[in-house]
């Protein structure tokens, strides 16, 4: 009797572990999803580090209880190895070759200067100058009036090609790029938003003119309050009658930036599709707003390579506020570049971002 009742608690762990693997699976590749269509559904990719920390959970599970069912959540990761690695690359570390080109994104949040005393350095711009970046990508590079004389001056000191672009007036977002090599010219791409925005550069680069596109798509759409609710119902912090109507408003809200978002990524998409049809090289920067399982980043980065995927290492979450961890900060490449050393820098935490870089080396 002990027997097969044994066998059967076993046959059922065996049969939720499988149930686990299907649901990671559709998970990681509902990136394939159009919000436009599904918005509901596009979200999913939200939910794939709970699903892979689950059949994580079954590895160790059945290493102590039944090794040889070790195979079943092994198994999973393999046929789910595309999606892991997007969501957490693991990578050998390697030397910077000479004469690679360091590239930083970051998201500054208006340089964090509500508390900033007069005469103080920014800390922020402090982490730029430091930085060695040879191009710098920011995104939300606005600031209060009485700061801008401590902050600007000084990176375009450091830097000598600039260049800041606004939505409409110097109160809107504001994209910045700041440069070690010529600027040659910019164009906006237009697609439909209230605030956000994306800009291409043309830099010369080593003698070749190279695309770059600086980026911050539409935000998420959730409130501070919204972003607490979230986190209380990742962490099981909500009452249970209340759960479901939460999950559901939370939900609708993320799936209505999702296709915002997959149209702006359209658009972006688009553009640089139709220079890399001639042949030039291109570096795509910014903040995404979306996660690595994404409608939004599986569309721009189609025919790029993730330089964190390629070259960093675990999951760099790069937004760290209201107790949600995401990587939503990217830095793409075309594949005539091979990029080196890819870190989410949890060194500056002024931001409610983390900056992001890597280097470049032309192959």
């Amino acid at each position: 009797m002990f027997g097969i009742l044994k066998k059967i608690t076993v046959r059922g762990f065996v049969l939720a572990n499988v149930l686990v693997i299907v649901l990671m699976l559709l998970v990681g590749y509902s990136d394939h999803i159009d919000p436009r269509e599904h918005a509901t559904l596009s979200t999913m990719g939200l939910a794939f580090p709970v699903f892979a920390v689950l059949n994580a959970a079954f590895v160790v599970f059945w290493l102590v209880f039944k090794k040889r069912n070790v195979i079943v959540p092994v198994i999973g990761f393999l046929v789910c190895c595309g999606p892991v690695r997007r969501y957490c690359p693991v990578n050998m570390p390697g030397n910077i070759p000479k004469g690679a080109v360091k590239v930083l994104s970051y998201n500054v949040w208006m340089f964090d200067t509500w508390d900033q005393k007069d005469g103080e350095m920014n800390p922020i711009v402090d982490y730029l100058l430091n930085s060695g970046a040879d191009i710098i990508c920011l995104q939300e590079a606005g600031c209060e009036p009485g700061h801008r004389d401590s902050i600007y001056p000084l990176l375009a000191k450091e830097y000598q090609y600039c260049d800041t672009i606004h939505k409409r007036s110097d109160t809107d977002d504001i994209l910045a790029v700041y440069s070690k090599f010529p600027i040659l010219g910019r164009e906006r791409i237009p697609y439909k938003s209230k605030g956000n925005l994306s800009e291409a550069f043309f830099l010369k680069i080593d003698g070749r003119k190279v695309l770059l596109v600086n980026n911050h798509f539409e935000t998420v759409g959730l409130t501070n309050e919204d972003k607490s609710r979230f986190h209380e119902l990742i962490h099981g912090e909500t009452e249970r009658d209340s759960t479901q109507k939460e999950s559901e408003f939370i939900v609708s809200k993320i799936g209505v930036g999702a296709q915002k978002r997959a149209s702006q990524a359209d658009a972006v998409a688009e553009y640089i599709g139709r220079y890399r049809k001639r042949g030039m090289s291109v570096i795509v920067c910014g903040d995404f707003n979306d996660t690595p399982i994404s409608y939004t980043h599986r569309r721009v980065a189609d025919g790029l390579t993730d330089c964190f995927v390629a070259s960093g290492n675990g999951v760099g979450w790069s937004y760290h506020k209201s107790g949600i961890r995401v990587r939503i900060d990217n830095i793409l490449c075309s594949p005539d570049w091979k990029p080196y050393g890819a870190v989410v820098d949890r060194r500056c935490s002024n931001s409610d971002h983390y900056p992001i870089y890597c280097w470049l080396k032309k192959k």
